[in-house]
């Protein structure tokens, strides 16, 4: 991290809003936005947070889900301890994790939420497709752990494979949107695919075999 990019967080309001109210990153106003549009998360729901680490998305999560309600929040990251959020730590692309996962869930999911992303190389159109790759493992697990009329929503670097990532995603929900919050930063290539109301149809990541274990 470079002098100027400490400088230019320290600047941006969203990172001192975060700060001021006790945020663990300036995520979570995206996902604050996400679910003011779409109606996402509700009091009750079971949730579950996929690239969780450092936790923003799970501590608005478990804010909407209110006291009745559950997070489970998956990364290979650490993950400091949040009220009312279960931590797992593991990989969504192995199966091992999965079944740790859907051992909290004995009877589904209502929101899957995911906003993992690749560690950056520098070579976009690498970048693009691994980011793909991730969001696809998100796509699979949801169709299998969500509660019919259940509700996702995944981070993907914008590209040339995102047409056909979302023509996945429509197969399994009522509604697809693609949407880029105002707290994604104004360079950022990033956007977010949200589908509402699951419709019971399963989908598999077409590399899904070299995430075996």
């Amino acid at each position: 991290m470079t002098k100027s990019w400490r400088a230019d967080r320290k600047k941006d309001q969203y990172y001192r809003k975060a700060k001021r109210e006790n945020y663990r990153s300036r995520a979570a106003y995206k996902l604050k936005e996400i679910d003011f549009k779409f109606d996402l998360v509700r009091p009750g729901d079971r949730v579950v947070d996929l690239g969780a680490s450092p936790g923003g998305w799970s501590q608005v999560a478990a804010e909407l889900v209110g006291g009745d309600g559950e997070v489970y929040a998956l990364d290979l990251a650490r993950f400091s301890p949040i009220e009312r959020v279960t931590f797992i730590r593991g990989d969504i692309r192995k199966d091992s994790s999965i079944a740790r996962l859907l051992e909290h869930l004995p009877h589904g999911a209502d929101v899957v939420l995911s906003d993992m992303a690749p560690n950056i190389s520098g070579n976009y159109p690498y970048d693009h497709a691994r980011s793909i790759d991730l969001c696809e493992h998100a796509l699979a697990f949801a169709t299998q752990v969500l509660r019919e009329g259940g509700n996702f929503v995944t981070k993907v670097f914008y590209g040339d494979m995102t047409k056909g990532f979302v023509s996945m995603v429509r197969r399994s929900f009522g509604e697809v949107h693609v949407t880029h919050p105002k707290a994604t930063r104004a360079a950022s290539s990033e956007v977010y695919v949200v589908g509402i109301g699951f419709n019971g149809a399963r989908v598999s990541p077409r590399n899904a075999s070299s995430g075996r274990s």
